[in-house]
């Protein structure tokens, strides 16, 4: 339905009421961090975007410095003044939360003295509606459990990055309201790029954020109106150069890779149409998760895999997180566009539930098509190391797709990134055309050899 012109206009007037009620009159923020002063230092653009958006779900992230935790903190400041009102954030560690300038110490500095009460032993304020703000911490994976009779209306993760997607995730099971009660229930989270949840977080908000209404607005130094911004430069440029692309830049396609392949190894390796007569596999590696509630689960991934004259042609990659029926109904359309001269590969999970898995697929969903299940040996960085080796050479070609950013993210951090699904995919394709059965051995230097 279109929206009128009116109604938009209803709308944006009704958000600058909201947020002229919840921060540039609200007591419990410092005036000079919610309002623009007259030496332009306070409230900046994003952090004001940040406070105003009504979606669920927001991130605020990108370069160290850029006013994040700040904006975190008025926004569970924000409805303190309503009763029943409860808001947490969170850090990974309690050290983290009593650091120097760290949130617990920064709500202090901002409330101290005011009606609101402090309790050190909970590490949570009270404000004179009943309302509180709490502080807590997730240091380890089992400690999600801890808030599982919690209810909250506002959940803040500052540094989220440093958290797992389960943690995260878990988190959303506490925000909740009574009936009738007019407080927006809100995840909130800052961070930097970088750290072990990079890629859930890169994947959540700017992969997939738009599809599923999660919004990310990013910062910069420029944000933090507040900041001596030239000397923390100077403090920054000690860093490694991609921590430095990470933390000065709020650059999210820096990352630090794992041991085995180099994006620059692939920057002049796109190719638009595979070469007549190449030769020609698809290989499924199967989740072995479907998509719960509070879970981070496995993607099914089939990566199509050419060769010809001696290098190798990643044509296509489906990745996904389906149900068993979608998976099924996924895997056979892909059969149908690839062709009867492509051979479908499936890895076989150990046991009996592996065998009776890829049973149904040979019988039920793939019936009429070369079919083979495989049973994957040895660590999955052995099996990877001929394609890394092929890659390194130039012998390992990509076309020019949009799944282009994923799955050269996922080889780059591979075997320390959050997924690997992409890379053995890949790994059990290579391993199929370098078979000697298949007709040829891959040399290290991309040379075939006919056996």
């Amino acid at each position: 339905m279109l929206i009128s012109q009116p109604m938009r206009t209803q709308f944006k007037k009704s958000l600058l009421d909201i947020f002229k009620q919840t921060v540039l009159d609200n007591r419990w923020i410092p005036e000079d961090h919610r309002k623009p002063r007259s030496d332009g230092k306070g409230l900046s653009n994003k952090q004001a975007e940040f406070l105003m958006e009504p979606s669920k779900e927001v991130l605020y992230g990108g370069a160290a410095g850029g006013g994040k935790s700040d904006a975190l903190l008025m926004a569970a400041l924000q409805y303190v003044d309503i009763p029943g009102y409860s808001a947490i954030i969170f850090r990974r560690t309690y050290a983290d939360l009593t650091l120097p300038g760290a949130l617990i110490e920064r709500s202090l500095e901002w409330l101290g003295g005011t009606g609101a009460k402090w309790n050190a032993q909970s590490h949570k304020w009270r404000f004179p509606s009943g309302s509180t703000l709490a502080f807590g911490n997730l240091e380890r994976e089992q400690d999600k459990f801890r808030y599982q009779s919690a209810e909250f209306q506002f959940v803040g993760f500052d540094e989220l990055t440093q958290f797992t997607e389960p943690q995260y995730r878990y988190l959303f099971s506490r925000i909740r309201r009574l009936e009738g009660v007019n407080i927006p229930l809100r995840m909130r989270s800052a961070s930097n790029p970088g750290n072990i949840g990079h890629d859930w977080v890169k994947q959540r908000f700017m992969t997939e954020g738009f599809d599923y209404g999660r919004v990310f607005i990013p910062a910069t130094l420029d944000e933090n109106l507040n900041l001596d911004r030239d000397e923390y430069v100077k403090s920054l440029n000690n860093l490694d150069p991609i921590t430095l692309r990470q933390y000065l830049n709020g650059d999210w396609t820096a990352r630090h890779g794992g041991s085995m392949f180099l994006r620059e190894w692939f920057k002049d390796s796109f190719f638009n149409v595979a070469p007549v007569g190449c030769q020609r596999v698809r290989y499924w590696d199967m989740a072995a998760t479907v998509p719960k509630a509070n879970k981070q689960p496995d993607f099914t991934c089939g990566v199509l895999l050419g060769l010809f004259d001696g290098r190798f042609y990643v044509i296509d990659v489906k990745r996904f997180r389906k149900a068993p029926p979608e998976t099924e109904a996924i895997i056979k359309t892909t059969a149908e566009e690839d062709g009867m001269r492509v051979h479908i590969y499936m890895e076989q999970e150990p046991g009996s539930s592996g065998i009776i898995a890829t049973d149904h697929y040979a019988r039920r969903v793939l019936v009429g098509f070369s079919f083979s299940p495989i049973r994957s040996t040895g660590p999955k960085a052995e099996r990877a190391t001929p394609v890394s080796t092929a890659a390194e050479a130039g012998n390992l070609l990509i076309k020019r797709a949009v799944w282009n950013g994923l799955y050269l993210d996922e080889l780059e951090g591979f075997p320390i990134g959050a997924h690997d699904d992409q890379v053995d995919a890949t790994s059990g394709a290579f391993s199929q055309l370098s078979k000697p059965e298949g007709g040829f051995d891959y040399m290290p230097s991309g040379r075939q050899s006919k056996r």
